[in-house]
């Protein structure tokens, strides 16, 4: 099984790309979505360690918003725990895949948690940032400062597009994306 990790920005595309290659995806911010939603257990914990601003199950996304921005070490809490269940469910995504001949990884700490092999082919995808803003802005949830606090704690573009053997330059046209990818496999498989 080869498997994919897709690197980028925040907001670079990185799902739209993952998706357009064809093969099974692990989405983790998804992942983690559904965590808040369905799991009492990621919510009792969460809860344990922020008292003061997680108290709803399912767990609404604006509590963690207030609780990342209120501290720096917040969100590093809520990292640690959503972390361990994300690698187990990436874990049986592999498993229930393993048949497959690709599989993508869209995983945005990707390299920054570890879960990197040094088997996986590495894309970066590349978009402009003035491209890359205009999309944040127009998603109903963006938060100027909650997107600062995620970037700190990634590691800088630069070192993801080095270590990656592939860059996407994604100009947000489907053609291009599709004619990006089919050179990628055809140099692959």
């Amino acid at each position: 099984m080869i498997k994919i990790g897709i690197l980028g920005d925040i907001g670079s595309g990185k799902s739209y790309i993952a998706k357009n290659f064809g093969y099974p995806v692990f989405n983790a911010d998804l992942e983690v979505s559904k965590l808040y939603k369905n799991d009492r257990k990621i919510f009792i914990k969460l809860k344990k360690n922020l008292p003061k601003y997680i108290y709803s199950f399912p767990i609404n996304k604006k509590e963690i918003s207030k609780a990342i921005l209120a501290n720096k070490s917040n969100l590093n809490k809520i990292v640690k725990i959503v972390h361990l269940e994300i690698r187990k469910k990436m874990n049986f995504f592999l498993k229930k895949n393993k048949n497959k001949k690709i599989v993508i990884l869209d995983i945005p700490l990707l390299l920054e948690n570890k879960i990197n092999s040094k088997k996986n082919i590495l894309v970066f995808v590349e978009s402009k940032k003035s491209d890359i803003l205009k999309r944040l802005k127009k998603r109903n949830n963006f938060n100027k400062q909650l997107f600062r606090k995620f970037k700190n704690i990634q590691l800088p573009p630069s070192y993801k597009k080095k270590k990656s053997k592939f860059i996407i330059k994604n100009d947000f046209s489907k053609k291009t994306i599709k004619r990006a990818i089919r050179n990628i496999l055809e140099e692959i498989i």
